[in-house]
């Protein structure tokens, strides 16, 4: 079974100007992807999927491949994550290469590790499933939450006002780190359902803590992403 990693990092961030190859603990962000993926030994490749010379550059020197540039209509702020994957795989067929399982691993995925890629493969070999995404639980209940109208704060959920948050039940949302799937099913749901892109496939959960994931937007997010990652690094050690 012929498996690929790939790593999704195109250029011109807007809110964290060159975001995915700045510094993070020492090394640029996209590093700890690249060394996961390679560390974790499941992948026939290992490659980045970009539109930047300086991304490419720096993927390279960490051990990935960059066989291809990814095209203007999947480099744009409109870009969405199925298309670029399908690309990838098209262009891979292209040159006669096809793969059984591919990989997407986000660039700005530090606390990702080889051990964890191995766990989630297995969980994901062992379900039978089309796709397994990393998730994480909601830190408090969303049943709980607001929403705004008129100014004034209006309950999401009314029927949990009275509820206990204990007795709710626990809620996932993406933990934004990586995704594994079926090609074949992956390439058909695409073709089914062009604006689910991907995600009509029967999906399990990689379970995460949230000291484990920090979605980083802005600069605010990369310096709690810095704090726990020294945190895991001393519980680790």
């Amino acid at each position: 079974m012929t498996k690929v990693a790939i790593i999704t990092a195109r250029g011109g961030s807007k809110r964290i100007p060159g975001k995915n190859i700045k510094e993070f603990c020492g090394k640029p962000i996209i590093s700890y992807s690249i060394q996961a993926a390679l560390e974790s030994k499941l992948f026939d490749e290992v490659m980045v999927s970009t539109d930047s010379l300086e991304i490419a550059d720096v993927a390279q020197q960490y051990g990935a491949i960059v066989p291809f540039f990814r095209s203007a209509s999947t480099s744009d702020d409109y870009a969405v994550m199925a298309e670029v994957l399908q690309e990838v795989l098209d262009k891979y067929k292209a040159q006669g290469n096809m793969f059984d399982v591919m990989c997407c691993i986000y660039p700005t995925a530090p606390f990702v590790t080889g051990s964890k890629l191995q766990a989630a493969y297995d969980v994901f070999e062992k379900s039978g499933a089309e796709m397994l995404q990393s998730v994480v639980p909601f830190s408090y209940p969303p049943q709980r939450s607001f929403c705004l109208q008129k100014d004034f704060l209006v309950y999401n959920f009314p029927e949990y006002v009275r509820s206990r948050s204990q007795d709710l039940e626990t809620w996932y949302h993406d933990a934004g780190q990586f995704y594994f799937y079926n090609v074949e099913a992956f390439l058909s749901s695409m073709k089914e359902n062009t604006e689910q892109g991907g995600y009509s496939l029967r999906c399990v959960p990689f379970m995460l803590t949230e000291i484990e994931v920090q979605d980083i937007d802005n600069q605010t997010d990369w310096t709690l992403a810095e704090v726990k990652y020294h945190l895991l690094q001393g519980l680790n050690n």
